[in-house]
């Protein structure tokens, strides 16, 4: 009888870990936002608005600490991309998002409130910065623990 409760503690507890691991941080195809043709690694990782940030190599976290904000778009994306992040509003506007209105940006769903912020998006020469940068995380995005 023991060890019938042992086993299914154990087994409950490989299940658990199971949805942990599988709603965990994903850098497959996550590329370096530093060096983008290269694969980032856990190994390489610093924390960023309460979540981490991976790079390719032990060189690229203290090139992005020398200059924060001009790499913060692509540290957002990254965010989003590696699920440590969910887009909660529209990241122009802060209003509720109509699925109606998704686009993606450099590989990621980006869902916005109306056609008129998708378009100003879409039209844009800096799509990752309008949908990403520091102004539209804050409005659009939060990081989830």
């Amino acid at each position: 009888m023991k060890n019938r409760m042992f086993l299914g503690l154990g087994l409950a507890f490989l299940a658990v870990a199971a949805v942990v691991a599988a709603e965990g941080v994903k850098l497959e195809g996550v590329k370096c936002i530093m060096a983008a043709s290269k694969d980032a690694k856990e190994a390489n990782a610093v924390e960023y608005r309460g979540a981490k940030v991976f790079f390719c190599c032990q060189n690229c976290p203290k090139a992005f600490s020398k200059d924060v904000a001009k790499h913060a778009a692509k540290a957002n994306h990254q965010l989003v991309a590696t699920n440590q992040a969910k887009q909660i509003a529209c990241p122009l506007s802060g209003k509720d998002l109509n699925p109606d209105t998704k686009v993606t940006v450099n590989g990621v769903d980006v869902t916005f409130c109306c056609n008129n912020c998708k378009g100003a998006v879409e039209g844009s020469k800096d799509q990752l910065e309008m949908a990403f940068g520091d102004k539209a995380f804050d409005k659009g995005f939060k990081v989830t623990k």
